[in-house]
C-alpha cells in the first residue's frame, strides 16, 4: 500500500521551544492535515514579501496519533529556513507546509527492526519509538543513537525510556548497573543483540555517519538490501 502523501497547506505554531542553543522544537496544528507514517516528512517553504521563497525538508517526530505536528529543527550555519525557525518564528505564526512525503524510510510495525541515528537523525526515529510504544510494539523496533554528548542529543531522556543504546563519543554514559560505558561509538559486538531478528534497517544521520552507520550494521550481520537510508547535510 502506498504512504500517504499530502500537498501544500498551512500550520500555525502552537508551541516552540529551544531544548538546546541550537536546536527549536515546534509543535504545529496543521489544516486539511493527512495523518503520517512513522519516518515521513515535511517540507517547510517561507515566502519573503519579494516573492523568493526557501523550503527545507524535516522529519516528523510525532506519533500519527498526535493531534499536533511535532518537528526538530537543528539550526544550521547558514541555513536560511532552519535559521528564521531557530531565531524569528514564533507561536502563532503561519507557515506553508507539504506533506507528509516519502515511502521509503517508513516503519509500520509489520516487520521487526533496528534503527540507528546519529545526532538530530534521531527525530524519525522518536516518531517510530512514540508509535510503537503506543501500539505495545517495543518489541519490534531496537534503536541505537549516537551523539557527542548527552546535551547533543535530541530526545535524550526519552530515547533513553524507551530502551535505545545510547553511546556517546565524547562523555561517557551512565548504565543502568550504576557502571559506565567509555566515551566511543558502538563497536560491532555491542550491535549483535539489536540487529538480531531484525529483517529491516534504518540509518539517518549526516553523509558521514550514513556511511559508519551502513558499514556498522553490515559488519554486525545485516544484510545491505535489508538497510533503508535517509541522509542529511547542511544547505545554505
Amino acid at each position: 500500500m502506498a504512504a500517504p502523501a499530502g500537498d501544500w497547506t498551512t500550520g500555525t505554531i502552537i508551541e516552540l521551544d529551544h531544548p538546546t542553543d541550537r536546536l527549536v522544537r515546534l509543535r504545529l496544528h496543521v489544516d486539511d492535515r493527512v495523518d503520517h507514517l512513522p519516518g515521513q516528512h515535511y517540507v517547510v517553504r517561507l515566502r519573503a514579501p519579494d516573492g523568493y521563497t526557501a523550503q527545507r525538508s524535516y522529519s516528523i517526530a510525532s506519533d500519527p496519533d498526535d493531534p499536533l505536528l511535532e518537528l526538530m529543527v537543528e539550526c544550521l550555519p547558514g541555513g536560511e529556513v532552519s535559521g528564521f525557525l531557530h531565531d524569528v518564528a514564533e507561536v502563532g505564526d503561519v507557515l506553508e507546509l507539504r506533506g507528509p512525503i516519502g515511502g521509503w524510510f517508513v516503519w509500520e510495525g509489520d516487520l521487526p527492526a533496528v534503527a540507528v541515528a546519529g545526532g538530530s537523525g534521531v527525530v524519525p526515529l522518536v516518531a517510530m519509538a512514540r508509535y510503537a510504544r503506543r501500539l505495545g510494539l517495543q518489541d519490534k523496533l531496537r534503536i541505537v543513537v549516537v551523539a557527542r554528548t548527552w546535551d547533543d542529543l535530541p530526545y535524550a531522556a526519552e530515547l533513553q525510556r524507551y530502551g535505545a543504546f545510547i553511546a556517546l563519543t565524547r562523555e561517557n554514559v551512565a548504565l543502568e548497573n550504576g557502571q559506565s560505558r567509555v566515551a566511543a561509538p558502538p563497536y560491532p559486538d555491542e550491535m549483535k543483540a539489536y540487529v538480531a531478528g531484525a529483517e529491516r534497517a534504518y540509518v539517518c544521520g549526516s553523509v558521514g555517519f550514513a556511511s559508519f552507520a551502513t558499514r556498522l550494521l553490515e559488519d554486525a550481520g545485516v544484510d545491505t538490501d535489508a538497510i533503508r537510508v535517509e541522509q542529511f547535510g547542511e544547505t545554505g
